[in-house]
């Protein structure tokens, strides 16, 4: 069963909105190196079980938050997208250090990514 492992948060001004988070729910809030527009945050303590981690990202073509679901293999999972009625939206991203990303469309158009995650980073 796959689950969800990343959110991400659209703001026009992602700092401003980072500081938000920061100050409401303490989230630590940090600049992605080499991405000035995308701002991850921990949102809560890491020895924690449950809750997951995300980001805030500059608004642009998307201004919904985007859900990402970690997948065993990316291509087979963009294979049980499509028969079962999504879109895959772009290519297959590879993020250094985090895995391959590729983003969907339900069968109502919300989008959503799948990630592969390297077994190496699994229990990070």
């Amino acid at each position: 069963m796959a689950k969800i492992i990343h959110f991400e948060i659209p703001a026009t001004d992602p700092e401003r909105v980072g500081r938000f988070y920061k100050e409401a729910f303490d989230w630590e809030i940090t600049q992605y190196e080499g991405a000035p527009d995308y701002w991850l945050a921990v949102a809560g303590p890491k020895e924690e079980r449950h809750g997951i981690n995300g980001a805030i990202y500059k608004r642009g073509e998307n201004d919904g938050v985007i859900n990402t679901v970690s997948v065993e293999n990316v291509r087979d999972a963009m294979e049980r997208v499509r028969k079962a009625g999504g879109e895959i939206i772009g290519e297959i991203m590879d993020i250094p250090n985090v895995g391959l990303l590729v983003q969907a469309k339900d069968v109502e158009g919300t989008q959503f990514g799948m990630l592969q995650v390297p077994d190496e980073m699994k229990n990070m």
